[in-house]
């Protein structure tokens, strides 16, 4: 999938949250967003992710914008998206189960209904439930395969996180949105899910993340953009943002120098 934000602006009861910002994000590429807090990183990751309707400009996957087209085909299209929230959020039920969540709901009614009685037939004959390769190669991917058959109220919060990525991979999305998976996550967790990212990105996904971690945003894009105050400043490689930015705000940022209006500091 191409993804592309045409002069995307989003506002909520007269506060404008985005403006005019351009952005795409190619197969098999990874784009970093980076910025302070209350920059629009979310919310433009919402409308990346065709959760909310942008007020003017307009998002095109494969050229066609989405909110053009019936309901019925714009959810088609928001289901070739995969989304990871900052917290993970799991079912009450195994770890494999919570990753063939979103393989689920893709299905018509027909084919879940069916799938349920196969699961308890298997259950029936063996036992056991079986379990799905694709399920299986997920977890494959983030180090829990293994685990398979573990409820996932028994896991940590780094491996809770790390099913919500398998979770994400597993319908084979066209394109991950990942608004700080590994904000609250120890070194290897950390580690774990960016290999994940890297090896999706050999799948030719398309990859669009939000981080405040600017080693991470070094290590992993492809291209990093900088968003303030609803903003795009400049989109370049890693090395051109970090090393020798164009715009002085995005050095102050990268430095690590606080960005704030002063009339609000002293007031």
């Amino acid at each position: 999938m191409h993804l592309e934000l045409e002069g995307v602006s989003y506002g909520v009861d007269g506060t404008r949250i985005l403006s005019d910002v351009s952005l795409a994000v190619e197969p098999g590429e990874v784009v970093t967003i980076i910025g302070p807090s209350g920059a629009g990183k979310t919310t433009l990751l919402r409308l990346a992710s065709l959760f909310e309707r942008p007020t003017d400009g307009a998002v095109r996957s494969d050229g066609t914008d989405p909110w053009s087209l019936p309901r019925d085909e714009r959810l088609t299209l928001r289901r070739r998206i995969g989304v990871v929230f900052q917290q993970a959020s799991l079912f009450a039920t195994s770890v494999a189960r919570n990753v063939d969540a979103g393989r689920r709901i893709r299905r018509p009614w027909s084919s879940r209904v069916r799938d349920f009685a196969e699961r308890l037939a298997s259950r029936w004959i063996h036992g056991s439930p079986t379990v799905d390769d694709r399920t299986l190669e997920a977890l494959e991917l983030v180090g829990l395969r293994e685990e398979w058959d573990r409820a996932a109220s028994s896991l940590s919060g780094g491996e809770a996180q790390r099913v919500s990525f398998a979770r994400a991979l597993a319908p084979r999305p066209d394109l991950l949105v990942l608004d700080e998976p590994t904000s609250d996550l120890d070194p290897r967790n950390t580690a774990i899910l960016e290999r994940a990212i890297e090896r999706a990105r050999g799948h030719d996904h398309g990859v669009l993340l939000a981080t405040h971690d600017m080693h991470q945003a070094e290590r992993i894009s492809d291209r990093v953009a900088f968003l303030l105050e609803g903003e795009l400043i400049e989109v370049g490689s890693p090395e051109r943002v970090f090393d020798t930015p164009r715009d002085e705000r995005t050095a102050r940022f990268v430095r690590g120098d606080l960005l704030y209006d002063e009339n609000e500091l002293l007031a």
